[in-house]
């Protein structure tokens, strides 16, 4: 198959061109860009004979603004880490990065216990009870599904937002959520929250209430019949449900990038910090953390053939 990814000859045509769209002039009167060296003799002194492929300079000052560096001549973007593994962990080791994947960990951290108690409470009511609003709860399920993310987001924004319905309160008493962890861990809230409860209604189910009435007629409180007896009926449905619920936690984009506001540094999850590194050309970091989420998928799948298997060596048994 032959490789389509971009030479460097194309890269430095995007780059170019974004440029230009951007307001940097690269040639005239006004050139504030400098391709393949700096403006200034002293300047390419200090550089000591490297050659950086674009050097931006501000209209308010002499000094150099940005570098920025296309890839090398005739290579492919898609060898962005052939220069070690070094670089690898350098670029996970970069604040950004690293702000990224603590920023993903804590938003699941708090998302998944919020929805493995939504999960039960939800997955009990509709699987062991009957009542008006049943079809109702049964049809919240599956909206999130049914919306695109984006969507969610931009609904979330327009309630939360400065300008939006709940905004002007918000702004009034100093309550920063959108653009910001809050609005990040509701969006992410949203989309995940039917995994748990979808893993358990058919399991729960299947296996009825009998058990459970045997225990309330022997006297046994709520905690203790959650705890000694539908629990372990359903442990093996519930790691399922939170296993995938915590992988599309983490893999959120759409939703998250709506409401993050992407600032550097404080509210990028790593699907965002992958988009932002690709999109200005830094390759590595932007593998780099491709590759973490790519572990997190493998692991996933991993994790989800194991408890089928134990699941179904237990039915066996």
């Amino acid at each position: 198959m032959m490789n389509t990814m971009p030479l460097e000859a194309d890269t430095r045509l995007l780059i170019d061109t974004n440029l230009a769209n951007l307001g940097w002039s690269l040639t005239g009167k006004n050139k504030n860009v400098f391709v393949e060296q700096p403006r200034t003799e002293e300047e390419r002194k200090q550089l000591k004979g490297k050659r950086p492929d674009y050097v931006l300079y501000s209209k308010e000052s002499e000094r150099p603004l940005i570098i920025i560096e296309a890839k090398k001549k005739g290579e492919k973007i898609d060898k962005a880490l052939e220069q070690g593994i070094e670089l690898f962990f350098a670029a996970l080791k970069e604040p950004e990065a690293l702000a990224a994947i603590w920023l993903t960990i804590k938003v699941s951290l708090i998302v998944l216990p919020i929805n493995i108690f939504i999960g039960v409470v939800m997955a009990w009511a509709i699987a062991y009870f009957d009542f008006k609003v049943k079809s109702l709860l049964t049809a919240l399920l599956d909206l999130p599904f049914s919306i695109s993310p984006v969507v969610v987001g931009l609904m979330f924004l327009l309630l939360f937002g400065l300008d939006g319905l709940w905004g002007a309160w918000l702004a009034e008493h100093h309550i920063r959520f959108m653009f910001a962890t809050p609005s990040i861990v509701i969006v992410t809230l949203f989309v995940t929250f039917p995994l748990i409860a979808k893993s358990l209604i058919p399991t729960m189910s299947a296996q009825g209430t009998s058990e459970e009435q045997a225990a309330l007629i022997l006297g046994a409180s709520t905690w203790q019949l959650f705890w000694h007896v539908t629990l372990p009926k359903i442990k093996w449905a519930l790691i399922y449900g939170v296993i995938l619920s915590n992988a599309r936690a983490m893999g959120e984009f759409g939703a998250v990038s709506v409401v993050s506001g992407h600032i550097r540094g404080l509210t990028n999850t790593i699907p965002l910090y992958v988009e932002i590194s690709y999109n200005e050309y830094q390759f590595v970091a932007a593998f780099a953390c491709a590759s973490l989420l790519a572990l997190i998928a493998v692991g996933t799948l991993g994790l989800q053939n194991v408890v089928r298997y134990v699941e179904k060596k237990k039915i066996q048994e």
